[in-house]
């Protein structure tokens, strides 16, 4: 049995409306790239903006390219706190996805770090939306280049 090569997705909860289409466009090509490549499972963390559309993205692929998508989650109450809208696209992703792991039950100081790190334990890459050097996704994108992951920015390239 082949390993099964495994990627996961960071980036911001805020994108500029200006960027989506690019951002969309992008994703499509990127995911497309690296199932191509042999990656078969795509990760996310389950939070607003960036995850959302990367998972809406890869369970609009799954099918036309066998891949499939599971969730890092850092807590059952995530969503505490979001629009009635946010939380429509995350109970979707949820009831839609391969797979789904929750770090804690609860919020806690540590699951959103903890999450981060999880996503890119055994990942060849890392597709990142990232535009500051502070912050989750920054530290998710640089736990990964620490750990030889190879990270893919596309806020280069919008």
């Amino acid at each position: 049995m082949e390993p099964r090569l495994v990627c996961c997705f960071t980036g911001h909860r805020s994108i500029p409306y200006k960027n989506l289409r690019k951002l969309d466009a992008l994703l499509t090509e990127t995911i497309c790239a690296l199932a191509a490549g042999g990656v078969r499972v795509f990760r996310t963390g389950g939070a607003v903006g960036f995850d959302t559309l990367a998972a809406l993205k890869v369970l609009e692929l799954r099918d036309k390219l066998g891949i499939e998508l599971e969730l890092i989650l850092p807590c059952r109450d995530q969503t505490r706190g979001w629009s009635s809208r946010d939380k429509k696209y995350y109970d979707y992703i949820l009831s839609a996805c391969d797979r789904y792991h929750y770090i804690s039950d609860t919020y806690t100081r540590d699951c959103m770090l903890e999450r981060d790190r999880k996503l890119v334990e055994g990942c060849v890459r890392c597709v990142a939306y990232c535009k500051k050097s502070t912050g989750g996704t920054a530290y998710t994108m640089y736990y990964a280049l620490r750990k030889g992951v190879e990270v893919i920015n596309l806020a280069e390239s919008v």
